[in-house]
């Protein structure tokens, strides 16, 4: 067990720990930190705890020290410069006539780089824009191309739910979701329904995957025909929050149909063997993906029967073959009268 102190380093951010000094913190605490990029300024989010050194990637770097007046005066200071700057930014993109769109900037605690994130369509010749932000702002000048999901959690917004985007504001790691989710919970698969601001299906779906996963493997498939205390049916509703299944029930004798509720105890059906399926990677775009899944079967032009097509294809082999065969007797035959054959086409 290791002790460490959790920091972040922007609201919502990814959480990152630091070996705790002999100094006490408090929770929303401003902390001065070494990182690879040198000294920055972080907020406590929790000041003291232990956790298995399985989880850490050690040797843990220290925390330097607790933010002096001066310390909160200068990460105060790089806070306000960012507005001007992405706004200098953006002019000296229109200048170059660049396709690129800034979406934030961020400058190192000791004022030697600024970092400005980025989204462009494809790759963008930048270098004469960065000669000319490195004479404005006397410092080190670094451009980041980040991706939609990056640029969502950087602006931040309000999602489909009403509540701001969890990938802002809950999540500091990205997590990776598929279409499958959203099959094992039983949603729509209209890409209005489960895509978020960024055009991507919702992280949320990720939050109870487990759960419907593991229901899912205990519960029979719409559809599917089951036995109950009434006798056989078929499966026309699942809720597997209540593990509940609606059963349709046909009397034939009385033509009579019933549909019933059962607890899936109470049912008989082959359970599914519950195999792990490979993650599916999320394409670009919802649409292309509900269209694959939805896409038919093709059909064959034309369908030969396995006996049929062989013998056919021997049939018009040994035509050809025979016909070949005409073909040189008539050039090797002999006149009768004594005279060449006359020369015939091929």
């Amino acid at each position: 067990m290791a002790t460490i102190t959790a920091v972040t380093f922007k609201p919502g951010g990814k959480i990152y720990y630091f070996a705790p000094g002999k100094e006490e913190y408090s929770v929303g605490a401003g902390v001065i930190v070494e990182t690879s990029r040198g000294i920055e300024y972080a907020t406590v989010v929790t000041p003291r705890a232990e956790i298995e050194d399985d989880k850490l990637i050690l040797p843990l770097k220290p925390v330097v020290r607790k933010a002096t007046p001066k310390d909160e005066e200068t990460h105060r200071k790089n806070t306000e410069r960012r507005e001007g700057a992405m706004k200098t930014v953006r002019e000296k993109i229109v200048k170059h006539n660049l396709d690129m769109k800034l979406i934030d900037c961020e400058f190192a605690f000791d004022g030697s780089k600024a970092v400005f994130y980025y989204s462009a369509p494809q790759r963008v010749d930048f270098r004469e824009l960065v000669k000319e932000l490195s004479s404005h702002f006397h410092m080190r000048i670094e451009l980041r191309q980040v991706g939609i999901r990056d640029e969502i959690k950087l602006i931040g917004g309000i999602s489909p739910c009403g509540r701001e985007c969890c990938c802002s504001s809950c999540m500091p790691d990205i997590k990776k979701v598929s279409i499958k989710m959203a099959k094992n919970q039983g949603l729509s698969l209209n890409p209005q329904k489960i895509s978020g601001l960024c055009g991507r299906l919702m992280c949320c779906l990720s939050y109870e995957n487990d759960y419907y996963a593991d229901a899912c493997k205990k519960m029979p498939k719409i559809g599917a025909e089951v036995g109950t205390p009434e006798g056989k049916g078929v499966v026309v509703n699942v809720n597997m929050i209540k593990m509940l299944v609606r059963v349709r029930i046909e009397d034939k004798a009385k033509d009579l149909v019933t549909y019933k509720d059962y607890t899936v105890d109470e049912l008989k059906f082959r359970h599914s063997k519950g195999k792990e399926e490979p993650v599916e990677e999320e394409t670009d775009e919802v649409d292309a993906i509900i269209a694959v899944e939805e896409q038919p079967a093709p059909v064959p032009v034309k369908a030969i029967p396995a006996e049929g097509g062989a013998k056919n294809g021997q049939e018009n082999a040994n035509k050809k073959h025979g016909k070949n065969n005409n073909r040189h007797r008539r050039r090797n035959k002999k006149p009768q009268n004594g005279k060449p054959a006359p020369k015939q086409n091929a």
